[in-house]
């Protein structure tokens, strides 16, 4: 198997799952394709979440350090027993272990996401855009999952991979984490306000 460039996906299952998320959620006047504001570097940390210690699933805080404060989002946070139990069933799967096949066989996210991709073919990336939804819509549950991932990635907070640069965020006129600065006492009274900086706010972006 090819080598790894992430946390988990291969080298040409994150060229593939990028154009993916672009096809899914792709870009606008206003707001970036999904796939190149980072939902592929999104999936690939979650799927390989367990790959570290602790695993990259709940950032810390209380603050990200862009409005001040000490930044501490990357300080990742331990998982109880029954909180890894369920994590690991969705992205790995039960791989017929008894302590996690309670409720039966479940296929994870990392199998989804590898037979998933292999199906779309060697030649996804360079197919008419067409030809790649065609493709996609031959495996709908599979299809669903991504739009999922597409959308997670591109509105939460940039530290899981995705919504780079705060980019989709910019285009819907959200502020993002505002922690310690907070709000003003008009933005509190007057939450009309608020999207007044949103334009200015995509203007310098780009």
């Amino acid at each position: 198997m090819e080598h790894r460039i992430g946390a988990w996906l291969t080298e040409s299952e994150h060229a593939t799952l990028r154009v993916v998320m672009d096809v899914l959620v792709p870009n606008d006047e206003i707001s970036p394709g999904a796939g190149e504001a980072g939902a592929a570097d999104y999936v690939d940390l979650l799927l390989g979440a367990f790959s570290f210690e602790p695993p990259r699933l709940f950032a810390g805080g209380p603050f990200s350090g862009r409005q001040g404060g000490e930044a501490g989002f990357d300080q990742w946070l331990a998982l109880g027993a029954l909180d890894e139990l369920g994590w690991r069933i969705r992205i790995e799967g039960s791989n017929g272990l008894a302590d996690r096949e309670f409720n039966g066989p479940v296929v994870g996210w990392q199998q989804q996401y590898r037979s998933g991709l292999a199906a779309l073919g060697a030649d996804f990336c360079e197919s008419p855009v067409d030809e790649q939804r065609r493709r996609l819509d031959t495996d709908p549950e599979f299809a669903r999952l991504a739009f999922e991932h597409a959308c997670e990635s591109l509105y939460g907070d940039p530290v899981y991979g995705g919504n780079r640069n705060g980019s989709g965020w910019v285009a819907i006129g959200f502020d993002g984490d505002t922690q310690p600065r907070g709000w003003t006492d008009d933005e509190v009274s007057s939450p009309a306000a608020i999207p007044v900086a949103a334009p200015r706010a995509r203007d310098s972006a780009r």
